[in-house]
């Protein structure tokens, strides 16, 4: 892997992208780290960050959002062969854990919570499809 901190390996062919900073940014704008000129890609989509040894990922607010082995998440560590969905675009992260280092599973976080609106997570509203009746 040369110099690099891991690479991000595009699933269905393509080339690698090699991690050679400890932040990284991601996104559609010329001014990132790593531009993906995807019109699915937001400016800046999210933000890669290589802290004592492990690989994490944190959307920046994109409208599409980010997956990690196939689950939405704002935010998550990022274990060595991960899966990570940038929008709809898939990639594969190549690194290796420092002698050590265990990765604990994430906990979930369900895709339910990002369909509901804030007043349905307050509870102040009822979920839509609810009919009031018990």
């Amino acid at each position: 892997m040369n110099d690099a901190l891991g690479i991000l390996v595009p699933i269905g062919g393509g080339d690698a992208i090699p991690l050679a900073t400890d932040v990284m940014t991601v996104g559609r704008r010329s001014s990132c780290d790593i531009c993906l000129d995807f019109q699915n890609i937001s400016g800046l989509h999210c933000e890669l960050t290589f802290r004592n040894g492990v690989w994490h990922v944190r959307d920046m607010g994109s409208t599409n959002g980010i997956k990690v082995n196939g689950r939405k998440t704002p935010a998550s560590s990022l274990a060595p062969g991960a899966e990570l969905d940038i929008s709809k675009h898939k990639y594969r992260l190549e690194y290796t854990l420092p002698d050590g280092i265990v990765l604990e599973e994430q906990p979930a976080i369900e895709d339910e919570i990002f369909g509901q609106s804030l007043m349905e997570k307050a509870g102040l509203t009822k979920p839509k499809g609810a009919t009031g009746r018990r």
